[in-house]
């Protein structure tokens, strides 16, 4: 293998290495890479997703016309730092993407870009990721000996790591370099907690951890006898414990080797904390969540629909403004709560002047979600079998309703009969919003037909790899 096609194979596999860990950790995630590896290289682009594509004038602003200027300033930084030091540069800010860009004597410059997904507890483990992509890069680029698949094998399981290194990161700042806790060995009990039932139930309430130094400031309900106190690696011992705080506002606390007593008191700012909610959880760094997690992974999902193109399309159409939004409001309440419950259900949000007329048990008078007594009956109404109908001034015509409609060649059998039936019946029924919830979480946001949210750029990118090429060539196409 010549020099040419080994450098290009590094980029390709830490590059596919990253995107397939994201696929994991997030969603499916594309990822970019703009890098000059010598300080007089042209900034070269590798894009094979177009995830760059409607970014282009601010890459020519940045990186062309401003050329000079990002290359002065590289080159001072790089100039008094040691020999293989990866320094971060400046966050350039672009919609929709989390970016990390780094430079070193090594590897002039590069920047790392994937998708900045909507449903993100938190995206710094993401940038931490693209951080350990850009470290490896460096460091393979110019090495002949690394093994080819090494960089891409760690990246590919890099999410316990990189929620590690935020939560380091963010300790150290703000808390010293002193820490006692051992983060790593932290988030794997945390794990091995979330996959242990008592008596078949899965673990629910919160755990956190704190440093030693910090246990006297905390007000106690109980401790438990120090020579009593049971360590954090004994999984049954704590699944077993947790059981005196579930479901309360008590929380087991631990300073990151054994459990030292229950405390009903705040969570402290940078502590972590485990919050158990039967098959998922949530772990926080006092109170910002950091990230999820379920079937024994970490997880960036918030566990919410944000339901984007809903919002899109109300506010596209001819409601007021302040209409519109009450209306996605009261929609993405219902949806969130039959999300939380575990049921499935749709809701048909009936755009048109003379409100239709749909097969199903109709309210007379309708009633309007923005009374609370209202808006509890309508959840109620979602668990029953049929779609709930309700108009754009927030009042439910009909519960139960039978969405029908022609067969047409899109459908998806693997999806089930309510997701197919709203499918046929938007297609059939002009200026009509079908939103589908499935009992697994996964929401569809369906008009004329289409299931706008089922969109997506992402696709595999195996054997084949396109060129590396100048960022002024890949402008070029664009912009003149």
């Amino acid at each position: 293998m010549n020099q040419k096609s080994y450098k290009k194979l590094c980029i390709a596999n830490i590059l596919n290495g990253v995107s397939d860990g994201l696929y994991k950790y997030s969603n499916p995630s594309r990822v970019a890479l703009l890098f000059a590896p010598e300080p007089d290289d042209p900034i070269q682009v590798f894009d094979p997703q177009d995830l760059l594509g409607g970014h282009e004038t601010k890459l020519n602003e940045e990186f062309l016309t401003g050329e000079e200027l990002w290359r002065e300033r590289v080159k001072q930084q790089i100039s008094s730092q040691p020999r293989g030091h990866l320094i971060p540069d400046r966050d350039l800010d672009m919609s929709g993407l989390i970016s990390f860009a780094g430079a070193s004597s090594e590897f002039f410059f590069q920047v790392w870009f994937t998708e900045h997904h909507p449903d993100l507890c938190s995206s710094r483990p993401t940038e931490k990721w693209l951080e350990q992509a850009a470290t490896l890069l460096a460091h393979d680029y110019n090495s002949s000996n690394t093994p080819i698949n090494s960089s891409d094998y760690v990246l590919k399981n890099y999410a316990l790591q990189a929620i590690a290194d935020h939560l380091v990161d963010e300790r150290n700042q703000h808390l010293g370099f002193d820490t006692k806790i051992q983060i790593p060995s932290i988030l794997n009990h945390i794990l091995a907690i979330s996959k242990t039932k008592e008596e078949g139930a899965w673990a629910r309430g919160i755990l956190f951890f704190t440093d030693p130094t910090t246990i006297n400031n905390i007000d106690f309900l109980t401790k438990i006898q120090r020579h009593e106190r049971p360590l954090v690696s004994n999984i049954k011992h704590i699944r077993k414990l947790l059981v005196g705080v579930e479901r309360s506002d008590r929380k087991l606390v631990s300073d990151g080797n054994t459990i030292i007593g229950i405390t009903d008191a705040e969570i402290p700012e940078y502590a972590i904390a485990a919050h158990f909610k039967g098959d998922y959880g949530f772990l926080r760094m006092g109170t910002q969540k950091v990230a999820s997690f379920s079937d024994g992974n970490f997880h960036s999902s918030t566990r919410e629909a944000k339901m984007v193109e809903l919002e899109e399309i109300l506010l596209d159409s001819n409601l007021p403004t302040e209409a519109a939004g009450t209306l996605f409001n009261v929609v993405s309440g219902m949806v969130h709560k039959a999300g939380h419950a575990r049921h499935g259900c749709t809701l048909v949000i009936d755009m048109n002047e003379t409100p239709l007329t749909l097969s199903g048990h109709v309210l007379e008078p309708p009633l309007s979600l923005l009374e609370p007594k209202n808006y509890d009956l309508a959840s109620a109404l979602m668990r029953i079998d049929g779609a709930v109908h309700l108009t754009t001034d927030t009042r439910i015509h009909g519960f139960a309703c039978l969405l029908d409609g022609k067969t047409i060649s899109w459908e998806n059998m693997a999806r089930g009969a309510r997701y197919n039936s709203a499918l046929r019946f938007s297609a059939a029924t002009p200026k009509v919003i079908v939103v589908v919830v499935s009992a697994d979480r996964p929401v569809s946001i369906i008009y004329n037909g289409i299931e706008l949210n089922a969109f997506c750029r992402w696709k595999p990118v195996y054997q084949y790899m396109p060129e590396i090429i100048t960022l002024k060539k890949h402008l070029n196409g664009v912009l003149i």
